[in-house]
């Protein structure tokens, strides 16, 4: 279809890969977004090759491979340091055709941000409803301002204000049982390898050093606390030191070097499958449709996937704007379904559910082949839209 208009209402990572999709198949876009400045949740993320494919149709390869980390290798450590696997990721590279990117999510952010054009994106502007007839959708604004399209790709979040009113349901977020903390440190302060991902897990904890551009590592803590509970930022790095007593060297540096001013806090939430993902013309994308815990490192990268597959069908069918979205749910709704209760099966096992099943992953971790490793790698990445 030709000369659409859409609506994008979120201008995370999502709703920016979307815009920029839809902007060069020659749509008119709106990008819209409650907050008053972009901040986004979390430091760092983990984008895997399926997501950098995406940014590669989308012309953002040069870009993305200068602000993404040199990741060669990845290593399971225990928490007293001990060697349980080393995993040499060329040959994922290889079988994939494509190296993954770490980056700062700020960098991405601001990437996509320059390339989909500002003036297409207005912020501070809460949508509060939105309704569809025949001829097209149209969103509702706090401040009282409206805008009318062709079809409106509902990017807002975990906490999306519309995805009820496509699947009729409140859908609400589950706590997946664990906190997360996560911030950037300079490489130079850490004692470990530059062009490695290390993660040290025990005690049904773990701690990781991923590197990102700029001669940086994307840290981040995981550990079993109940939902509500609350730290000032200025008390997280003392937290992190209590959690985290007695476990390795590295990771007692990591924790005295980090500014825990800069240190994200965050109670980690997924969403039950959901049994649409699109009405009429309305279609939800990324973590409005599917969010999921970090532990696959999936969350941004099938947002991207969505971007891809939604942009695909809008343009290479010509029944409907109904039509192209039912097509974009039918070939995203198993896939990213599948990961979320993936992800959620190993968040469990991480993070100690069942202390004597995360036992038995750490006794497996040292019994892996480096083979097995990639092949599982190798299997979530090749299901995506550019294998």
């Amino acid at each position: 279809m030709y000369h659409l208009k859409a609506i994008i209402i979120g201008a995370g990572i999502g709703g920016l890969t979307t815009g920029i999709a839809l902007k060069q198949a020659g749509y008119e876009i709106e990008i819209y977004d409650k907050v008053r400045e972009f901040c986004p949740a979390g430091a760092g993320i983990s984008l895997w090759s399926n997501g950098i494919k995406v940014l590669n149709q989308l012309g953002l390869g040069e870009e993305i491979a200068k602000i993404g980390g040199q990741m060669n290798r990845m290593e399971y450590r225990t928490h007293e340091d001990n060697l349980l696997n080393a995993i040499d990721l060329h040959s994922l590279i290889a079988q994939v055709g494509q190296r993954p990117y770490p980056v700062s999510r700020t960098d991405l952010q601001a990437l996509l941000l320059q390339r989909v054009g500002e003036k297409n994106v207005t912020l501070n502007c809460k949508c509060v409803n939105v309704s569809q007839d025949k001829d097209g959708v149209t969103a509702r604004f706090e401040d009282g301002r409206t805008t009318c399209g062709d079809v409106l790709i509902a990017a807002d979040g975990i906490h999306s204000m519309i995805r009820p009113m496509v699947t009729g349901e409140s859908s609400e977020p589950r706590y997946a049982g664990y906190v997360n903390w996560n911030g950037l440190v300079e490489a130079k302060a850490q004692a470990i390898d530059r062009e490695c991902w290390v993660i040290y897990v025990g005690e049904g904890k773990r701690a990781s050093l991923m590197p990102i551009g700029g001669d940086r590592f994307y840290f981040f803590f995981g550990c079993p606390l109940d939902k509500g509970t609350a730290v000032a930022r200025e008390d997280r790095q003392q937290e992190l030191a209590n959690i985290f007593r007695g476990w390795a060297s590295p990771v007692q540096r990591l924790i005295k070097t980090l500014n825990p001013l800069a240190t994200n806090r965050l109670e980690i939430h997924d969403l039950n499958p959901l049994n649409t993902l699109v009405k009429g013309r309305i279609a939800l994308l990324g973590d409005a449709g599917h969010a999921t815990t970090p532990t696959l490192g999936q969350g941004g990268c099938q947002a991207m996937e969505d971007a891809a597959v939604l942009c695909r069908y809008l343009v290479t069918t010509n029944v409907s704007v109904e039509d192209a979205l039912n097509r974009y749910e039918l070939a995203r709704k198993t896939r990213t379904s599948e990961l979320v209760l993936k992800a959620r099966k190993r968040t469990d096992t991480i993070y100690g559910k069942d202390m004597a099943v995360t036992q038995e992953w750490y006794d497996s971790l040292s019994q892996e082949s480096e083979h097995d490793v990639i092949h599982a790698l190798a299997k979530v990445i090749l299901a995506g839209p550019f294998n």
